[in-house]
């Protein structure tokens, strides 16, 4: 039995695999060292996660009063639920270590370092983690030439899988 790209079963659910991707954080970070941190998520947050609705494009974390928090991520509401329910871009606690925080904290003091979120995902015992990278932003010259690589790759995958015959 195959398995789909995001491992949703019948009912539309995802049991694990990806929710959400940052697909700008490599094009406009270059990223160094990535983690893998947990998330402190309510229950209707989870339901809502498991739907694959989540967005982490405009988000990043944050060192504050000796934690590491999510901003600006958005978890849309759980329909279902009633008075019950989660706002929708509130902070989010991320689990860490005090070793891998203060590393964490020591690069953001640098110039031009963030810590961007790359991948939103449940492994494989049906948890929330975050993938988070820390990178510093490039320049627009670097941006056209990541752009410029990437289509010189995609346009020599092709010439290649026509077997040279350009």
């Amino acid at each position: 039995m195959a398995a789909n790209k995001n491992d949703k079963n019948k009912s539309g659910w995802i049991s694990h695999g990806q929710v959400a991707e940052n697909r700008r954080a490599r094009f406009d970070y270059e990223i160094g060292d990535t983690i893998e941190a947990g998330i402190v998520l309510t229950g209707t947050e989870v339901k809502s996660l498991r739907l694959g609705k989540a967005q982490i494009a405009e988000s990043y974390a944050s060192p504050e009063r000796g934690e590491l928090w999510l901003i600006n991520s958005h978890i849309p509401e759980y329909l279902q639920a009633n008075r019950f329910n989660h706002e929708e871009k509130r902070p989010r606690k991320l689990l860490v270590s005090k070793k891998q925080l203060a590393r964490l904290d020591q690069e953001v003091a640098r110039a031009g370092n963030t810590i961007v979120p790359l991948k939103l995902f449940f492994n494989d015992q049906g948890k929330a983690k975050l993938l988070i990278g820390v990178g510093k932003g490039k320049k627009n010259y670097d941006k056209r030439a990541t752009a410029r690589d990437r289509d010189w790759n995609r346009d020599k995958a092709r010439i290649m899988k026509e077997g040279g015959r350009g």
